[in-house]
């Protein structure tokens, strides 16, 4: 009996060998007839269904490099070391590290900060102070945070991860940018401070022309969370063209919130066409200003400073409460959803040769105090927050670290709706793995986190505030291996000296 349920079995198994066996080289037929005689691939057509391994492989290369070739500080956009300081900074634990550093000092371009010879003590640490944005304002802005979160509109990002950053952002003190798909429900879920973003296709506050309206600005500015508003002129990753958001993002919501069909894709216009030269930007920002009663700035990448040298001798002429509230300057490096790769690779001056020169001709122009520079691109860990606040930044803001604080492996899937972790897909199942009550609590950890080291590193080089870091406190690696002072290679300029050179 038992000899005979064994050899029913064996029959069964070999039998079900046989039918998969017969499947693999039916498909494998049909694979080899259709690579054969399909004209669109040379290797398809040359080597058939084998061919199709190269693409297979070239898929799976880009992850098996990711854990298992790459060294930790080699990846691009970010490599290993820059997202597992994120990673480790979230969970709230502290972030020490043991036996050496594994950075290598000698690369051209590595900042090292200027430690004191004579150091406050421990218990006289700098701490951060509020610095206020639009003196000139009906409601100025007191923003008490040197680290915040940049634009990531709804649509492009989930709703449990805008969930998630606005609860982390009021539980860490920090502002929260809409990016331009307007103020959705989920920006207000955690109560945090709001920026609102007017992109060119004004999404949020147009009327059924696609103009600006100034009564949708009047209902954002009654809204006690919104606190700034921010004109986009244009963003690091593709100057020069407008927000791009795949039809398949565009669920009934997302259309409902930004005015535009469901499953089309979200194209903005490459610029603001009421906005033709830099008179009509502070026109534009006095009146949203003025309509608002609020602080209002505008973003940009810059191509070449010498254009900004307009920008200044008119707020010069006009006076200085005529002045943008603030200006964020974003770097070519920095992140998008989608974009066109010449335009990722290869358009926009780096942030940290822009946010040079522009702090440089505001001080040079008389105008420190009266308009804030606001350092976006790339900048995820303390040292580049503390980079960018000695190069003369009044406040960094980040999108990507605070992605990687809500768990972005990096897997390159934003332009899809396939995210893996959630962050930037609305399909359902996908977004199960995104749980706000966790990811929130890791959002304010890593914000509180950078902000804490980086006054660390102010308390070090001898100061007493983050924003007194100066460019002397800081050093730069040369070509040659030594390293200089930012303040030779890029000295300060005097306040309101319009008349020196710049370079």
């Amino acid at each position: 009996m038992q000899m005979g349920f064994v050899g029913t079995a064996v029959e069964y198994l070999a039998l079900v060998f046989l039918v998969v066996l017969g499947t693999i080289a039916l498909v494998a037929i049909v694979l080899f007839f259709l690579d054969r005689f399909q004209t669109n691939d040379a290797i398809r057509r040359n080597y058939p269904v084998i061919g199709r391994f190269r693409y297979l492989f070239s898929t799976l290369g880009e992850f098996f490099r990711q854990y298992f070739f790459a060294m930790d500080r080699e990846e691009m956009p970010f490599n290993r070391a820059q997202r597992d300081w994120v990673y480790h900074s979230s969970t709230g634990k502290g972030n020490t590290v043991a036996f050496g550093s594994t950075r290598n000092l000698s690369i051209p371009g590595t900042s090292i900060f200027v430690n004191s010879a004579f150091p406050p003590l421990d218990d006289q640490f700098a701490v951060t102070k509020p610095l206020v944005i639009g003196p000139y304002c009906k409601t100025p802005y007191n923003a008490p945070s040197i680290f915040n979160i940049s634009g990531m509109s709804y649509g492009a990002i989930s709703r449990p991860a805008v969930e998630a950053l606005s609860r982390g952002a009021k539980k860490a003190g920090i502002w929260m940018n809409t990016g331009e798909g307007g103020l959705s429900p989920y920006h207000l879920t955690g109560g945090c401070d709001i920026v609102f973003q007017i992109g060119t296709a004004k999404y949020g506050c147009r009327d059924e022309n696609g103009n600006l309206s100034d009564a949708k600005l009047q209902e954002l500015a009654a809204r006690p969370e919104v606190k700034m508003f921010e004109l986009k002129l244009a963003q690091g990753a593709k100057p020069g063209k407008g927000g791009i958001l795949p039809g398949e993002k565009v669920n009934a919501e997302v259309s409902a919130i930004r005015g535009i069909p469901v499953g089309m894709d979200s194209i903005s216009p490459n610029r603001h066409p009421e906005i033709r030269s830099f008179g009509d930007l502070l026109d534009q920002v006095a009146h949203i200003r003025r309509v608002t009663g609020k602080p209002v700035g505008f973003k940009t990448v810059i191509g070449s400073s010498d254009s900004y040298e307009g920008l200044f001798q008119q707020i010069l002429e006009r006076g200085a409460i005529h002045a943008p509230d603030f200006i964020t300057i974003d770097g070519g490096e920095g992140g998008t959803g989608a974009a066109p790769m010449p335009l990722i690779d290869l358009v926009g001056m780096p942030l940290r040769e822009a946010l040079l020169r522009i702090t440089d001709m505001r001080d040079r122009f008389g105008l420190h105090d009266r308009i804030r520079i606001i350092a976006s691109g790339k900048l995820v860990n303390p040292s580049d927050v503390a980079w960018a606040l000695c190069a003369g930044a009044d406040f960094v803001t980040s999108a990507r670290g605070f992605m990687f604080s809500l768990g972005c492996i990096q897997a390159l899937k934003c332009n899809k709706n396939t995210c893996p972790t959630g962050i930037t897909t609305h399909q359902k199942h996908l977004q199960r793995g995104l749980v706000v009550e966790q990811k929130y609590e890791k959002v304010a950890n890593y914000a509180k986190q950078v902000i804490h080291e980086v006054e660390t590193i102010a308390h070090s080089v001898g100061v007493n505030e983050p924003r007194r870091m100066r460019r002397s406190h800081v050093r730069v690696v040369q070509a040659n291996g030594d390293s200089v002072l930012l303040s030779k290679l890029r000295p300060n300029v005097d306040a309101g000296d319009v008349t020196k050179a710049h370079v």
